[in-house]
C-alpha cells in the first residue's frame, strides 16, 4: 500500500503560504558562480575549467520583506514583527506546528513552491538526529510522486549528505534544477572553530577536497541556500551549532517545530499549537489508561526521588509509607545522613533502615543503610508490589484496548497497531549459549495474556478459525531493536542528555528498517500488530496507525516525557487505500500509565506549557488582531494590532484579566451569565462581537471556583451585639466545661469483638484500571473519566508480619491485656496474613469507634467555674468571609450583618429565624466556639433567644441536621451531639436538634 497525501488541507496551505508569501514580489532569478576556487585554478596548467554553479538570489528590499511579513502575521493572528527583527542579511522565520499535523510535508511543499514562484533552487534541511534524518528522507521518497503530480511533473533531486559521496555536493551546486540536501547538524558542527586542525578532527565538510576544488562547505555557501531547520530547540541548541548554520551562508532560515524554545521564536509566521490541533481534530484524541495499586503497604517501601546538596551536605528526598492517625499514606520527605526511617514512618517494617551514605555525584546518585544491604539508586524503589504484576496488567490492558479497537476499525479497513517501549531488550528477547533466540519476560507475558483474551467470545469475529493459536500469538508481535554487527544479537540503544539516540551505525540501520517497513505495517497482509522497541528509538516511530502506546519502564530508567511519548501516536490513521481517516470517533490514542489520570493530566499540561510556551488561560495584546472585520473581493480586513491592544486594555480596566493577561474569575462569570462588557465600537458589527466573545470563551476555560466578586467580609452588627437581649443570651451559653469518663472494659472488649466479626472486610491488594479522555483547549487540559473501571487482586508476598498488639495498643490506648482479648476473641484473625496493614487499620477504626460510643455513654461534664468562658468580644476580633451566591444570608437579628451557612438546612433555618416574631436575637456560633469531647472538638450551630406572647424568654442551643433522629446520623456525629447536650446541661442551658423552625417551636411551646 501507499500512503496518500491530500493537497487541499486548509491549515497546511496556510502554513505553506505563510513562508512562500514572505517573498511576494520577488522575480525569478539566480546567481552564477565559478565552481572551482581561485586557489585550485592557479595550480592547474593549460586546462580549462568552466563549470558554473547556480545559487539563490534575493532582490527584495528589507522594507518589502517587512511589509509582507507583517501582513501574513496579522492574518494568522500573530504578533507583527518590528523593523529591528527583519534583517535582509540574516532573515530568520519560525513556524510552529504540533506533532502529527504534517510539518515535514508542509516544508517540503514550501520548498517546491519557492522554486516554482521565485526560482529559489537550493535548499538544505538540517536535522538534529539520525531518526529525524531518516524520517525526512522517507518523506521525500514517499511524497515524490505526489509532488510531481501536483507541480506539473517537476524535476528535482534530493539526497542525504554523506561525507563519502562528495560528488553529490558538487551536483547540488552545479545543477540548475531544484536541489534538496538533508544533513545532520553533527556533520558540519564538529570542530567548527578549528577547521584547519592538523589532527583532522574536523568534519570532512570543512576540509579542502582536490576533486571538488573547494572545501565542500565553501561550495555550499556559494549557493546561498534557504535553510530549513527541523526541531531547532535541539538542532541549534548551542552557540557552535548556531555558528555552523550561519556558515552555510543562508539566504533565509526557516525553523519548524512543535516545541520552539522561547528565545528562538523569532518572526513567528504560522502557529498551529497543541490546542489548535486538538480543537480542529487534526491529531488523535488522547485517553489515558491508568493502572494503580491500592492496599499494598505491608513491606518497607522506599523510593529515591531526588538527591541534592543543601548547605554543603547531601540530602535525599524519599517516598515512604508513613503511619499516622491510624492509617498509612505515601508521602515524600527529606532525610539526612544517620536518620532512622523507622522513627520517621512510625512503622516497625522500616527497622534497620538508617541512612548511611547519600551519594550526590550526578549520574550515580544513591543511598544505602547502616543495617541493611539494600542500595537504592535514583528513581529506584524497594518494597513495592511485585513489578511483574504491574507490567502484566499494563500489557494485558494494552492488548484488550487494541482488540476492542479492532472490532470497530477493522471493518472500516483500518489496521490497528500497538507500540511497547522498553528499556532493556533482554526483557523481550533472550539468547542461549548457542545463540538460539528465545522469548524474554515481556514476550512470555504478552503471548500468555494474548491467548487468554482472544479466547473470549467477544473477539470471535476477529479471528475466525485459528488452527494453531500459539503460532498466531507468536506472529502478531515482534521487536525493532538495534543489532550488534559482530555478535548479530540485538542490543540496548542509549540516549544523550537531550533524550536523542546516540548516533551509531547499528541504530541507523534500525531506523532504516523502521522507515522501510512503515507501509508494510499498515497493511492487513502483515500479521504484525504489536511492536516492541527500545525506548531510545522512540523518535523513529511516527506510524499513523499506532492506537496504543505502553511504556514498560524499568525502575530507575530515564523518565519518558508524556508529550514525547504521545507524539509517537498523534497522527491521524490511514485505511487500506492509504487515505487519511478523520474524526475523533475513529482516532483515539490510548496511553497506558502507572500514575493516576489526574496526575497524568496535571503533568501533561505542565509539559505543554514548558515545552511549547502555551499559556493556558492567558490573553495577549495581539490575541484579537486577526478578527475579520470585512472581506472585499480578494482582500480581508482584520481588526489589527492597534485595536487589539485597545481591547486588551479595556479587559484589564474591567477586571477581566490582570496586566499579564491572565483570565480572572469575573470574566468567567460574566461569560456564563452573558453579561460581558465590550466597548460599543466592537459591538456595531455582530460578527466582530461574536469572534471576540469566542476568543474569550476559548481562553477562559471552565468556571470551577467561587466568584471572588461575590466574596464579602462579614462585619459585626453592633446594635445586636451590644443589646441587653444578646448579652443575656450569651450569659446562658458562654461557659466552658471539662469532662470525665467511666466505662466497663469487659463490655467494650465484647462489643469490639462483635463489631470486628460483623464489619471487618479485608481483601488482597488491588490493581485498579481507570480510563479518562483528555481534552485540550485554551483554558487548559481537562480529563473526563470513563465509568468503566476494572479491579483485580494482587498476590503480595509479606516478608514479615508486624507486631499487631503494639500497633493497636499505641493507636487505641487500650491495655495490652484488652487488645489480646479482642484478637483472640475474633473469628477473622486469619485475614491478618492476607493483608496485615489493612487488617491493622480496620481494627484501629472499629476499636476506636466502639471506644468512643462506650465513652459517651459514661461521660459527664462539669462547669469549670465562672471565670472560664468565651468572651463576647471575640465576635469583633475574628474576621469572617463568605460568598453571596453560595453561603451567605443577610441578617438583622444576629451579631453579624450576614449569616455564613454550611448547608441548605442551615440556610432555611436562618431565613426562618429572621422571619419569626418569636426570635428577637440569635447567633450562628462561630468556629472558635468549641466544646471538648472524646471524639474531637465540637462546634454547635445556633444560640437562640425565644420569647412568647407573654415576653417569657427561653435560651437554648440548636444543632441543625437533615434528620432529628440520632440513629440517622454517623456514630461519631451522633456522639458529639450527645456530648454537646451534656455540656449545655452542665452549665444550666439546653440543646436540641432541629431540621426546621417547627422543631424549635415544638420544643419552646412544650416548656
Amino acid at each position: 500500500m501507499k500512503i496518500q497525501f491530500d493537497s487541499t488541507l486548509n491549515y497546511q496551505q496556510e502554513a505553506i503560504e505563510a513562508i512562500v508569501d514572505i517573498f511576494s514580489g520577488q522575480e525569478k532569478c539566480d546567481s552564477n558562480f565559478t565552481v572551482y576556487s581561485p586557489e585550485f585554478l592557479a595550480k592547474q596548467q593549460n586546462i580549462g575549467f568552466t563549470d558554473i554553479g547556480y545559487g539563490n538570489r534575493l532582490i527584495l528590499t528589507e522594507g518589502q520583506i517587512l511589509e509582507n511579513t507583517q501582513r501574513i502575521q496579522l492574518s494568522n493572528g500573530l504578533k507583527p514583527s518590528t523593523r529591528a527583527e527583519i534583517d535582509r542579511k540574516n532573515l530568520d522565520f519560525t513556524v510552529e506546528m504540533e506533532t502529527g499535523t504534517g510539518k515535514t510535508y508542509v516544508y517540503l511543499r514550501s520548498i517546491v513552491e519557492l522554486y516554482k514562484k521565485y526560482g529559489f533552487s537550493k535548499h538544505i534541511i538540517v536535522v538534529p538526529s539520525i531518526p529525524i534524518k531518516e524520517g525526512v528522507y522517507k518523506s521525500l521518497q514517499i511524497t515524490k510522486e505526489h509532488l510531481r503530480e501536483l507541480y506539473d511533473n517537476i524535476n528535482y533531486n534530493f539526497f542525504v549528505y554523506d561525507s563519502s559521496k562528495l560528488n553529490e555536493v558538487r551536483d547540488f551546486a552545479t545543477n540548475d534544477r531544484l536541489e534538496i540536501m538533508v544533513i545532520n547538524i553533527d556533520a558540519f558542527a564538529k570542530s567548527f572553530d578549528n577547521p584547519d586542525d592538523l589532527k583532522k578532527t574536523a568534519n570532512i565538510i570543512h576540509r579542502y577536497n582536490d576533486s571538488l576544488g573547494y572545501k565542500p562547505l565553501d561550495l555550499i555557501k556559494n549557493t546561498n541556500p534557504i535553510v530549513f531547520i527541523d526541531e531547532p530547540q535541539t538542532t541549534i541548541s548551542t552557540p557552535i551549532r548556531k555558528k555552523a548554520i550561519q556558515s552555510l551562508n543562508p539566504l533565509a532560515i526557516v525553523k519548524y517545530s512543535a516545541t520552539h524554545r522561547k528565545d528562538e521564536k523569532i518572526n513567528m509566521m504560522y502557529k498551529l499549537d497543541a490546542v489548535d490541533a486538538y480543537e480542529k481534530k487534526l491529531v488523535k484524541q488522547i485517553e489515558v489508561g491508568s493502572v494503580q495499586t491500592e492496599g499494598i503497604n505491608n513491606n518497607a517501601y522506599i523510593r529515591l526521588v531526588e538527591v541534592k546538596v543543601s548547605k554543603g551536605f547531601p540530602v535525599a528526598k524519599l517516598e515512604l509509607d508513613i503511619f499516622k492517625n491510624g492509617s498509612i499514606s505515601r508521602k515524600t520527605v527529606l532525610v539526612k545522613q544517620n536518620e532512622d526511617l523507622e522513627q520517621i514512618t512510625d512503622r516497625a517494617e522500616y527497622e534497620g533502615y538508617i541512612i548511611k551514605d547519600i551519594y550526590a555525584v550526578a549520574g550515580n546518585q544513591y543511598i544505602d543503610f547502616t543495617s541493611k544491604d539494600d542500595v537504592i539508586k535514583l528513581g529506584e524503589a524497594i518494597g513495592n508490589v511485585d513489578d511483574k504484576q504491574i507490567k502484566t496488567a499494563l500489557i494485558r490492558k494494552t492488548i484488550e484496548e487494541h482488540l476492542n479497537k479492532e472490532l470497530v476499525l477493522n471493518p472500516q479497513g483500518i489496521k490497528v497497531l500497538s507500540l511497547f517501549f522498553i528499556d532493556s531488550v533482554g526483557k523481550y528477547r533472550q539468547y542461549d549459549e548457542d545463540g538460539n533466540v528465545a522469548n524474554g519476560e515481556y514476550a512470555e507475558i504478552f503471548e500468555k495474556e494474548y491467548l487468554k483474551l482472544i479466547a473470549k467470545p467477544k473477539y470471535a469475529s476477529l479471528f475466525g478459525e485459528i488452527k494453531d493459536v500459539e503460532v498466531e500469538a507468536n506472529q502478531v508481535h515482534n521487536g525493532y531493536f538495534s543489532i550488534d554487527k559482530k555478535s548479530k544479537k540485538i542490543k540496548d540503544s542509549s540516549t544523550d542528555k537531550n533524550g536523542y539516540v546516540k548516533a551509531n551505525k547499528d541504530d541507523e540501520d534500525t531506523f532504516n528498517l523502521i522507515m522501510r517497513d512503515k507501509e508494510m505495517l499498515l497493511s492487513f497482509d502483515s500479521k504484525l500488530r504489536f511492536i516492541f522497541s527500545h525506548s531510545a528509538l522512540k523518535e523513529g516511530w511516527d506510524n499513523p496507525n499506532v492506537f496504543q502506546i505502553c511504556t514498560l519502564k524499568d525502575a530507575g530508567g530515564s523518565e519518558i516525557r508524556r508529550r514525547q511519548e504521545i507524539g509517537r501516536g498523534l497522527r491521524l490513521c490511514v485505511n487500506q487505500s492509504g487515505e487519511r481517516v478523520y474524526g475523533h470517533e475513529v482516532n483515539t490514542l490510548t496511553v497506558m500509565a502507572t500514575e493516576t489520570y489526574a496526575e497524568f493530566v496535571d503533568n501533561f499540561q505542565k509539559e505543554i506549557e514548558k515545552e511549547t510556551g502555551i499559556k493556558f488561560g492567558i490573553l495577549e495584546k495581539h490575541s484579537f488582531g486577526n478578527i475579520v472585520v470585512e472581506i472585499n473581493d480578494e482582500d480581508t480586513v482584520y481588526l489589527g494590532q492597534e485595536k487589539s491592544e485597545e481591547l486588551f486594555k479595556h479587559l484589564i480596566s474591567q477586571g477581566y484579566i490582570d496586566v499579564k493577561g491572565k483570565v480572572q474569575d469575573k470574566l468567567k462569570i460574566d461569560l456564563k451569565d452573558e453579561t460581558v462588557v465590550i466597548p460599543e465600537e466592537f459591538k456595531e458589527q455582530e460578527h466582530v462581537l461574536n469572534q471576540i466573545i469566542n476568543t474569550l470563551k476559548e481562553t477562559a476555560g471552565r468556571l470551577e471556583i467561587k466568584n471572588q466578586a461575590d466574596k464579602k467580609l462579614v462585619t459585626v452588627n453592633k446594635r445586636i451585639l451590644d443589646s441587653p437581649e444578646f448579652r443575656e443570651l450569651w450569659e446562658k451559653v458562654k461557659f466552658k466545661t471539662t469532662f470525665s469518663v467511666n466505662f466497663d472494659s469487659e463490655s467494650l472488649v465484647k462489643e469490639c469483638i462483635n463489631a470486628i466479626n460483623d464489619r471487618l472486610k479485608i481483601t488482597r491488594g488491588k490493581l485498579i484500571y481507570t480510563k479518562a479522555s483528555i481534552a485540550i483547549n485554551a483554558g487548559g487540559v481537562d480529563a473526563t473519566i470513563s465509568p468503566n473501571s476494572e479491579t483485580t487482586s494482587i498476590k503480595d508476598e509479606v516478608e514479615r508480619l508486624p507486631d499487631i498488639v503494639s500497633y493497636l495498643q499505641n493507636e487505641t490506648q487500650l491495655t495490652r491485656k484488652s487488645i489480646v482479648a479482642i484478637l483472640t476473641g475474633i473469628n477473622k484473625l486469619d485475614y491478618f496474613k492476607i493483608n496485615p496493614q489493612k487488617f491493622i487499620e480496620g481494627c484501629i477504626d472499629i476499636i476506636n469507634e466502639q471506644m468512643n460510643l462506650h465513652i459517651i455513654d459514661g461521660i459527664s461534664y462539669k462547669k469549670i467555674g465562672d471565670a472560664e468562658y468565651y468572651e463576647q468580644e471575640l465576635f469583633e476580633n475574628k474576621e469572617l468571609f463568605g460568598y453571596m451566591k453560595s453561603n451567605l444570608k443577610e441578617s438583622s437579628k444576629s451579631p453579624y450583618n450576614y449569616v455564613v451557612y454550611d448547608s441548605n438546612v442551615e440556610s432555611n433555618l436562618a431565613k426562618e429565624f429572621e422571619n419569626s416574631t418569636n426570635i428577637s436575637v440569635y447567633a450562628k456560633l462561630p468556629d472558635w466556639f468549641k466544646i471538648d469531647t472524646p471524639l474531637g472538638t465540637y462546634n454547635p450551630d445556633w444560640a437562640i433567644m425565644w420569647k412568647d406572647q407573654d415576653e417569657e424568654k427561653l435560651f437554648f442551643v440548636v444543632e441543625s441536621k437533615g434528620s432529628t433522629g440520632l440513629f440517622d446520623l454517623r456514630p461519631k456525629e451522633a456522639g458529639k451531639i450527645k456530648c454537646g447536650k451534656r455540656h449545655f446541661s452542665a452549665i444550666g442551658s439546653k440543646m436540641i436538634v432541629a431540621t426546621e423552625l417547627a422543631d424549635v417551636e415544638d420544643y419552646a411551646l412544650s416548656k
